[in-house]
């Protein structure tokens, strides 16, 4: 099992680095990262939140209804965004216990490469493509607290710095 990093880790911040083509090593990586997120009851992990700097994020909008559509995404583009907006509230493995409603598009349009090394285009709107959109933030180094203002997002970051130091002390025991 890959360790989800945790808020507010510096590798969070960084954008993420394309890859060439998918070899073997990153199809295990895949095959992992489902595996953790469906353990921490997720619906999207992307790369840098086990620490690995790459264009990749995986999603399953559909296990909440417990139908599983496991998607791998490497090197993500949206390419079309509707103008309508939605506001849901949205959560992320990096920050357990800390939600807030976002607003982000309802349809978008995104291309990428499956873990199979095949173009994909996706047409996808509400849940699915919400997940999406935060996800490919993540690879692009942009937290889901960047969306909230100053205040808010300052007293989640405290509250994860307070509770990774929890965990720190507990480690250490």
């Amino acid at each position: 099992m890959l360790k989800i990093v945790l808020a507010p880790d510096p590798v969070l911040r960084k954008v993420c680095d394309p890859l060439a083509q998918v070899d073997s090593h990153h199809q295990k990586l895949i095959k992992e990262m489902f595996e953790t997120m469906y353990e921490a009851n997720g619906v999207g992990l992307a790369a840098p939140q086990v620490g690995i700097n790459k264009r990749i994020f995986i999603i399953d909008a559909g296990v909440r209804e417990e139908v599983r559509n496991p998607i791998a995404m490497i090197n993500p583009i949206i390419t079309n965004l509707k103008k309508s907006t939605s506001i849901y509230e949205e959560g992320c493995l990096s920050f357990p216990s800390h939600y807030a409603e976002l607003e982000r598009p309802d349809e978008i349009t995104v291309e990428y490469l499956d873990e199979n090394n095949k173009k994909q285009k996706l047409v996808t709107k509400d849940f699915t493509s919400r997940v999406i959109q935060h996800e490919l933030d993540h690879i692009n180094g942009i937290l889901f607290v960047d969306h909230l203002s100053r205040l808010k997002r300052d007293v989640i970051i405290r509250k994860m710095k307070k509770h990774k130091k929890e965990l720190n002390k507990s480690d250490e025991k």
